[in-house]
């Protein structure tokens, strides 16, 4: 691994940067409750580069770790008969949800539920887990990456996605704001920290780029479908309007890399197999964009036909072969939820 200093036109400084990086998704996912800080400690001491996590907000403006602000699948709360009355539907992103959401809870609230595992029936060994961590805070995964970094002797990067940003905006409560005071409290909120930016939605990202100093990561999902806050802003492009030279030119006046589904680096074929790389890794650099790719699974069903294995479709095929292809298609991190995996195949790259 090469360590390198970018130099993005939008902020004319950055962080150190590993590259090719292996980045935990969600923490080691594949083998702890997601969103955990057994999760991310458990990444953090298989070697990774940096660590992935989602935020999204309490009732009174706290970020915590969650896939979703709608957390029946990633918590017991349904086990808790004092919260029955806070199940409610509500419309987020476009998508009507049924659940409990965080934003209906203060952060003492939430510290009475416990994690449990995302997928069960994929990850079974995983729920042997459940209960025993609370919804970790931002602050808290902040200071406990401190601490490893200092046990290990070498900086581990931070990548936050906010989530439903524009959703949150609508309900008064920016997460933009307790972002920006969580790292300032941590001392991380200058361009050498270590820490870089996500989102899937446009305007936030555009509004930080005016806000703070730290490197900005565009998320880019499937071609067809849309950033949320462009579907309310009557904006008809969709995300395959923005990996385009036009939209990477437009991308790079507020961002400094990008995020993308796999498949848009290595498309499939109509058997699911996988061929020669897209341009985008090359139209993106020629931006001075880096491109992350995410997200990297050993489970035979998210591997592209030609790297499954035999068996169920949560046996594992070779995640390997598929994180060398996308070496040598010239990515700059690899995002993961097996880090163990992935880590030989870039150190020996």
């Amino acid at each position: 691994m090469t360590l390198i200093q970018l130099a993005p036109p939008r902020a004319r400084e950055s962080s150190l940067v590993v590259t090719p990086a292996v980045v935990a998704h969600r923490g080691a996912s594949g083998h702890r409750p997601e969103h955990t800080l057994e999760a991310y400690r458990t990444a953090i001491r298989m070697g990774v580069d940096d660590i992935e996590l989602d935020v999204v907000a309490t009732r009174d403006g706290v970020l915590v770790a969650r896939h979703e602000n709608e957390i029946s699948g990633t918590t017991d709360v349904a086990d808790h008969k004092r919260f029955a009355d806070r199940r409610t539907t509500k419309m987020v992103d476009g998508e009507i949800l049924t659940g409990w959401f965080t934003e209906d809870f203060t952060l003492a609230e939430l510290k009475r539920l416990t994690a449990r595992e995302r997928l069960p029936r994929l990850r079974a060994a995983n729920t042997a887990y459940d209960g025993s961590e609370s919804v970790p805070t931002l602050t808290e995964v902040l200071a406990m990456v401190q601490v490893e970094s200092v046990r290990r002797g070498s900086g581990v990067g931070v990548m936050v996605e906010l989530k439903h940003a524009a959703y949150f905006d609508s309900i008064g409560v920016p997460l933009d704001r307790p972002l920006l005071a969580d790292l300032a409290h941590h001392g991380l909120d200058h361009p050498r920290s270590r820490v870089s930016i996500m989102a899937f939605e446009t305007t936030i990202l555009r509004r930080l780029a005016t806000e703070c100093r730290l490197p900005l990561i565009q998320l880019i999902g499937a071609r067809r479908e849309r950033p949320a806050d462009l579907v309310a802003a009557g904006d008809g492009r969709a995300y395959g309007d923005l990996v385009t030279p036009e939209g990477l030119a437009w991308i790079d006046e507020y961002a400094d890399g990008l995020g993308v589904t796999k498949g848009l680096v290595l498309p499939r074929d109509t058997t699911g197999r996988t061929g020669r790389p897209s341009s985008l890794v090359r139209d993106a650099h020629r931006q001075w964009l880096t491109v992350h790719v995410w997200t990297l699974r050993a489970e035979n069903t998210y591997l592209p036909a030609n790297f499954r294995g035999p068996g169920r479709p949560r046996d594992h095929g070779d995640l390997a072969a598929e994180a060398a292809a996308h070496l040598a298609a010239g990515v700059d991190g690899l995002i993961t939820d097996h880090p163990d995996l992935v880590l030989p195949v870039v150190a020996a790259s």
